[in-house]
């Protein structure tokens, strides 16, 4: 199992992802990705699965030290009560505190200092070890920096089809990792031909290929989501075996296509 490090944090590299799933499935599968080996999990307040991600992790049997746990805070929470939904997502969690609290988006209206500002409060409260950001541009990225010096990520929607090379290269200039959701484009990598290939030559599939793409990168995190126990093994099976340099640069190509899946109303401005 490889690690990231992040401003002078240990990230596992391959964490299960748990958006759009929910109650049981999500109990399930999160102990199910804790006994196949993984020892990140993510979730988010907004993914109304808190709880029973709980759940999971409590009938898997880990001890706290055993796993690193990220959640959310949704930015309806930016206000006034930014530090009661941290209280909330930890007492549905089961644990003391989170290893990592991320502001899940930009806010289109407040000021990032208003938001940021409460971000770091809660972690010299002790209800998280360490903080970040998600879907910030590279722009916003600089402007988080100066407000909280210590941010080790910025989770972003990151996949073959999709070039976030100017995200990346701000987090290696910031000292931050990237860490990459949607990163077999919900699907669409079993679609593709240069994937195809690749994969039959390592006796691999196409989803593997594209998490071991991600993860040869440097500082970059990957966080695959499957609502089937067979796959979340099998995202776990790449370890053992690594992409050549020119079977990188096939998949980078891919990136032309600059095909971004995730793209709500309030989500900043990625024309850059």
């Amino acid at each position: 199992m490889k690690d990231v490090q992040s401003n002078k944090t240990t990230i596992p590299a391959l964490g299960f992802g748990t958006w759009q799933l929910k109650g049981d499935d999500a109990k399930k599968l999160v102990s199910k990705a804790l006994e196949v080996g993984y020892r990140h999990i993510d979730t988010a307040q907004v993914y109304e699965n808190e709880e029973a991600v709980g759940k999971g992790i409590k009938q898997s049997g880990k001890g706290r030290d055993d796993f690193f746990l990220t959640t959310k805070v949704w930015f309806e929470n930016f206000a006034d009560n930014f530090a009661d939904s941290v209280h909330s997502s930890l007492k549905k969690l089961q644990v003391d505190a989170v290893d990592l609290l991320l502001i899940h988006w930009p806010h289109p209206d407040l000021p990032l200092a208003n938001y940021m500002e409460k971000l770091v409060e809660v972690q010299q409260k002790g209800m998280t070890k360490h903080i970040g950001v998600s879907n910030f541009t590279p722009e916003l990225m600089r402007e988080a920096a100066k407000l909280a010096p210590n941010i080790v990520t910025n989770q972003v929607e990151y996949h073959p089809f999709l070039d976030q090379s100017k995200v990346i290269q701000t987090a290696h200039e910031l000292g931050w990792s990237v860490t990459a959701y949607s990163p077999i484009a919900q699907g669409e990598v079993l679609e593709d031909d240069v994937l195809d290939k690749i994969a039959e030559k390592h006796g691999k599939n196409e989803v593997q290929i594209a998490l071991r793409w991600l993860l040869q990168q440097k500082g970059v995190i990957a966080i695959p989501r499957t609502s089937s126990e067979a796959h979340v093994a099998d995202n776990f099976d790449i370890f053992d075996f690594e992409l050549s340099d020119n079977e990188m640069q096939e998949i980078f190509a891919l990136n032309a296509q600059n095909k971004k899946i995730v793209d709500p109303e309030f989500a900043p401005d990625w024309s850059y």
